[in-house]
């Protein structure tokens, strides 16, 4: 049936089929169990099932195995026989086919490069990505304030490490206005900002910037199948675990509201999840459970992937409604207490303890729970999971490039853009200053010069003014505030009468 995704066969001879209902796939899920017992497979058959329903989806390829996807399966595969025969206990006609496929990388090595402007990232997935103290947090806040009400465009990493020189050198007017700007946290905030270039960060900030859209198409009636290189990303944690996090606010704001579509507008599977919680603090979990409840609406199904339930706070947890849950070991004290909370979230079934067959189940087979048609979880059982209709592991590099090749967004992400923005606007402000203070003081030589001659010729200067008075008069309406004031009105008046606003998560979208 297309309004349903077959997940694999349930009950004590395997013979039901447990399915995830496509009306409820954006109630969001779970898919965990320890390494080795079969999540990369199941994450697989999901996705498969969700690009046959014509759903788009965007996943993690932390090992690389997930390129597969990409290429039909084959009875030449060593894993052939054991497939067709599982496949046979779980009245499952299995046919071998391929999916499309798009690659992306946010190192434009494995994949189209994808970006997103710093403006758009926010301070506070910046401050989380930096590892901010509060009051670090509290400056970068500043910066960003000053950014938005200046019209300073914040695209890549030197923008904002300009902006930051700029904020520094005025602290003490900044201060009056927003509260304490501290130069040793402006400067606490470049050294995190050296190591996150050092990282790789640069490369995920700039433009052009992903257009959402590009991740949201059909071919042919299938979802399309967005897949981000992640093996070499995995070596920054923090970064990846804020990049996915950023592309899941820009979809919660980004998106209409729809309701409770027939199908998702997009399922989104964020695999190593553990690393979104590790250490964050309790404000930006509060945010993210506060998104994952709302994006629902958007026709968006979020599914963690992790090794234990536990990695996922309480409020995100209870929020998961299809759930597949593959082997956990116990063999310490907190192993047993996790496994025993992890048994007590799904409703139990008489044939069984949930606790003990999530101990027995083996690699490919897992406990698993799906919402019935009236969105009330349904009671676990042991499910043996279908063989995937893609290629079991990655493609060759070869095939990879010709997929590439072959691509819609081939060309459109190649090539980075650096248009004019903070860095350059402050730097010309700079060279600005810089001239007019040349001049000043040249002025002021000449004047000196002036004065020195008319002294010399005339003891008396009664009822002459000063020089220095006059120009410091004249000066005092202009200067840096004026040409400020004068260049904010001209970004202000390019705006066309829309307005900036950020969003729950920090980031930037615009508004009537």
């Amino acid at each position: 049936m297309t309004d349903q995704i077959f997940i694999g066969g349930g009950g004590t001879d395997y013979a039901a089929p447990q399915v995830l209902l496509l009306d409820k796939a954006n109630r969001h899920g779970l898919v965990a169990g320890a390494t080795g017992t079969g999540k990369t497979v199941t994450l697989q058959i999901m996705t498969e099932g969700f690009s046959a329903a014509g759903v788009p989806v965007f996943l993690s390829d932390v090992k690389g195995d997930l390129s597969g996807l990409a290429k039909a399966g084959s009875p030449d595969f060593k894993l052939h026989e054991p497939f067709m025969k599982r496949a046979e206990t779980i009245g499952l006609d299995l046919t071998y086919d391929s999916f499309p496929v798009t690659f992306w990388d946010l190192f434009g090595e494995q994949g189209h490069p994808i970006r997103a402007t710093v403006a758009e990232m926010g301070p506070l997935l910046l401050s989380r990505l930096m590892e901010l103290t509060d009051v670090q947090e509290g400056v970068l806040n500043v910066a960003f304030r000053v950014a938005d009400e200046e019209g300073l465009p914040l695209l890549d990493l030197k923008d904002l490490q300009a902006l930051l020189v700029w904020v520094g050198q005025n602290a003490k007017e900044l201060s009056l206005r927003y509260g304490n700007v501290a130069t040793s946290s402006v400067g606490a905030i470049q050294r995190q900002l050296l190591i996150l270039e050092n990282q790789g960060g640069t490369a995920l900030f700039g433009e052009p910037a992903l257009d959402l859209a590009d991740m949201m198409r059909a071919t042919d009636g299938r979802g399309q199948v967005n897949i981000l290189a992640a093996d070499k990303l995995m070596g920054s944690p923090r970064l990846y675990a804020t990049f996915l996090l950023w592309l899941l606010s820009e979809l919660f704001e980004e998106l209409p509201e729809v309701g409770n579509p027939d199908k998702p507008k997009l399922v989104f599977f964020f695999d190593e999840a553990h690393l979104l919680f590790d250490d964050a603090p309790k404000a930006l979990v509060d945010k993210v459970e506060q998104v994952a409840r709302l994006i629902r609406s958007k026709g968006v199904g979020v599914y963690f992937v992790t090794q234990n339930p536990g990695d996922i706070p309480d409020d995100v947890l209870g929020q998961l409604g299809n759930r597949v849950q593959h082997a956990l070991r116990a063999f310490t004290a907190k192993d047993r207490k996790e496994l025993k909370t992890a048994a007590e979230t799904y409703r139990e079934n008489a044939a069984f303890d949930t606790a003990t067959a999530i101990q027995e189940v083996g690699t490919g087979e897992a406990v698993a729970s799906f919402l019935n048609e009236k969105g009330i979880p349904m009671v676990v059982e042991r499910t043996l999971i279908r063989p995937p209709s893609s290629q079991l592991g990655p493609i060759t590099q070869a095939e990879r490039d010709g997929i590439m090749r072959a691509s819609d967004m081939r060309g459109k992400y190649d090539a980075p853009l650096d248009r004019e923005s903070a860095f350059e606007m402050l730097g010309k402000r700079a060279e600005a200053a810089a001239a007019a203070a040349e001049k000043a003081e040249a002025d002021e030589a000449a004047l000196g010069a002036k004065e020195r001659e008319f002294k010399a010729a005339r003891r008396y200067n009664e009822g002459r003014s000063s020089p220095r008075s006059k120009r410091s008069s004249r000066s005092s309406g202009g200067g840096f505030g004026g040409a400020l004031a004068s260049v904010v009105a001209k970004e202000l008046k390019g705006t066309t009468g829309r307005r900036l606003v950020r969003g729950i998560l920090g980031s930037l979208f615009k508004g009537r």
